[in-house]
This record gives structure tokens, sequence and C-alpha cells, in this order.
């Protein structure tokens, strides 16, 4: 599945780096500013990693705040739209989050994740890196697939199964695109995190009314979001 993984994501990094920041509502206007809601306003002096940096959005923002930035992705192609993104003012590098991450231990204050793990099987194995590479107190803050959205999107007939799903995106830019994704329950996701780091929060958020404003075609997809959960963001803590 990971060959399927960092084939489709080469497919679409031209939407990602062209499309994705102001046309995607459940990036720009859903799961983006509720991530955005964890994390220090002013982070000058601490040090960041975004683990699945797609075409970098993530990587300018913490920039933005003052971080020092290194920033990771499966495929070689997102990693150029993060170089081309940021240029020289972070680290960018390719690199499987099932390996061993290559930093010292406790090397950063702040690991932002968005949308990348639900496409590892085992958690466990990118969560024990995350400890041992974050600082006593550092945050990890992460998103993923809402295991409810799945389960019932998808029509599985077993909500507790792990499984990998197939799914079909179509993007502007890629045409259509079948995405493999991993799928599990909530309580896995929870247990694996508490395993590792201390919960802090877990969020279930909602658009901001700019979706609607910016993409009215979209009314449909807001409302769903509305009131029905897609996407999961936990904000947990290595203990001091």
């Amino acid at each position: 599945m990971k060959q399927k993984i960092i084939d489709a994501y080469a497919r679409l990094s031209l939407d990602y780096e062209k499309n994705v920041d102001t046309e995607s509502g459940f990036n720009a206007f859903y799961e983006r500013p509720a991530m955005l809601e964890q994390l220090p306003e002013n982070m000058t002096g601490l040090t960041a990693l975004d683990a699945g940096c797609a075409a970098g959005w993530y990587t300018e923002q913490l920039l933005n705040r003052g971080a020092s930035v290194t920033a990771i992705d499966l495929n070689a192609e997102m990693i150029a739209a993060t170089q081309r993104r940021v240029g020289e003012n972070a680290a960018v590098l390719v690199h499987d989050l099932n390996t061993p991450l290559p930093f010292p231990d406790e090397s950063f204050h702040h690991i932002v994740s968005s949308l990348t793990l639900h496409y590892i099987e085992d958690l466990s194995l990118p969560f024990r890196e995350f400890q041992r590479i974050l600082k006593p107190g550092g945050q990890l803050l992460f998103s993923v697939h809402h295991p409810f959205m799945e389960f019932t999107l998808f029509q599985r007939p077993d909500y507790f199964t792990h499984e990998w799903l197939l799914d079909v995106w179509n993007k502007k830019e890629a045409g259509r695109v079948e995405m493999a994704i991993f799928r599990r329950p909530l309580q896995e996701i929870v247990n694996r995190t508490t395993q590792f780091f201390t919960l802090e929060r877990l969020i279930e958020p909602q658009p901001v009314p700019e979706f609607l404003e910016k993409l009215p075609d979209s009314a449909k997809s807001y409302e769903r979001l509305m009131t029905h959960p897609h996407f999961l963001i936990i904000r947990a803590s290595k203990p001091q």
C-alpha cells in the first residue's frame, strides 16, 4: 500500500501546491483553523517538526510564528513543492514515518502531523519515535480521518475492524486518483496516543464561516461538516 500512497501523492502534488490552500474547504476552512488554534501564536525560539508536510502549508505557518522548522514527507514531489514554498528557511527532507527518524533525542518542542497518520498501519512505530525526539513537555498535535466518518461513509459492516480502504479522489490537476487509507476504531487511536503521551485535548472540529463565504457552491459539504465529524484532532504532550 505504501507505493500506492507514494504514487497517488506524486500525482496530487500540483493540486496541493496550487489549489488546496484556497479551494479545499476540508483543508483551508475546516481542519487548518482548528489545528492552528492549538499552537502558540509566538513560537520564537522553539523547534518544530512538520511530519507529513505535503506542499508545506504548515511548514510556512510554523515559520511565520517564529519556529525553527524541519519538514518531512514520504513523497519527493511534495518535498519539492515545500522547498519552492519556503526556500532555505526550513530543513526539508524525504522520510518515511514507518522508519526511525533521523533526529537526535529531545530535538523538538512541537511535532505537527496533519492528515498523515491514517496512511500508517502501526501507529506505535511513529509514536515511539515522536516520543523519543520530543523534548520533555513537548507537544504532539495531529489530525486524522475520524473513525465514525470512515465507518459510515464507506458503509463498513464492522466498526472495530482494522483494514485498508481504497478511496477515489477527483482533483483539478490530477484527475481521478485512487488513495489507500488505513481504518481503525477511535479507541485504537486514543490508546496508542496515551501509550506514549499524555492526552490533552480531543477535538472534533466544525468548519469556520469562511468555508461557506469562500466556497458557496460547497454548501452541502459545509452543512454535513456542521453535523457529522470528518476529521479528528488530538493534542498530546510528552511528560516532563
